[in-house]
């Protein structure tokens, strides 16, 4: 019997999207043998922490995937599960995600504790998010909010939502929707208003490169389209060197054979916004690379030295 071994973050979003692929799997290897293995990672909440952003802390949003990387390359587990939005553009040597489910709703949501939409709070309203490019969005629509940091898994941000620890708080849709938490959102925000994370709403697994004997099983359950628009939205971030320290958005949308793939990039209190659009071919991953570093390229050209730092 064949037999694979997932490595997994152990919050509840974690294990429900690790379910998803092991449900995966085995509808197309019913003989497979799951192990799931839940791994501590560097960058789950504690409260000790208090609201410090992942940013602020060395090595970013990448410690939410390092000790789960690293059973990956010691041979512990063969696969690790993650929202891919939250994977750093660059991953360490010997590891790859060419392997993604479908994508969920790629939109952020709006939560409250009384207006349904950010243009209704009042004056010097309280949001929460650990989102730079979050805080840029809202920040470049209603100047006059409060932003600060908000920590935790999706449950406990609400709890800290409802508790008045703020106003408002943003959260991915896909993730209160795999919770079965769309009761708590007061409104969607349309990527016109706040363009979405690069790859939101898709689920990654990372594996060895050289592991071919994992990855013929990964490409049975492998979503083409999630795959060809998460490499356009991942190549534009890598060639504006994306990280936590700055706002960036990505979105590609895939239609008879091409991608409409629109990018932004911000100053973290949302003074300026470099915009960038463009519509190319994308019948394999790397023509949507390609249109990726274009897009990318374009916006650097245009960026004041030291943006990006």
């Amino acid at each position: 019997m064949k037999k694979i071994r997932i490595g997994t973050r152990g919050s509840k979003l974690a294990l429900v999207q690790t379910g998803m692929v092991e449900a995966a799997l085995k509808a197309a290897h019913p003989e497979l043998e799951v192990e799931i293995k839940i791994i501590l990672t560097s960058g789950d909440w504690k409260p000790e922490q208090g609201e410090t952003r992942l940013s602020e802390v060395r090595g970013g949003k990448g410690l939410f995937a390092h000790e789960i990387e690293r059973a990956i390359l010691a041979n512990e587990v063969d696969c690790g599960v993650h929202s891919l939005k939250d994977m750093p553009s660059f991953l360490p040597e010997g590891l790859s995600i060419h392997h993604t489910l479908k994508r969920a709703d790629c939109r952020d949501a709006f939560l409250s504790n009384g207006p349904k939409r950010i243009e209704d709070l009042p004056q010097g309203a309280v949001v929460g998010t650990s989102s730079l490019r979050r805080q840029a969005m809202i920040l470049a629509m209603r100047p006059d909010l409060k932003i600060v940091p908000l920590r935790g898994n999706v449950p406990t941000r609400i709890e800290k939502l409802r508790s008045k620890q703020v106003d408002a708080a943003v959260l991915a849709y896909a993730g209160l929707q795999r919770l079965g938490l769309e009761h708590e959102i007061a409104s969607i925000l349309e990527p016109e208003v706040m363009l979405p994370a690069a790859s939101q709403g898709i689920v990654g697994i990372e594996i060895r490169e050289n592991d071919f004997e994992t990855s013929r099983l990964l490409d049975s359950i492998h979503d083409w389209e999630a795959g060809i628009v998460a490499a356009a939205e991942r190549s534009a971030l890598a060639t504006l060197d994306g990280s936590c320290h700055t706002p960036i958005g990505a979105h590609a949308v895939f239609k008879d054979d091409s991608i409409t793939l629109k990018v932004l990039v911000a100053s973290g209190d949302g003074t300026q916004v470099f915009r960038d659009e463009q519509v190319g071919p994308a019948h394999n991953e790397d023509e949507a690379e390609m249109l990726g570093r274009v897009v990318g390229l374009r916006l650097k050209a245009r960026m004041p030295p030291g943006f990006l730092t």
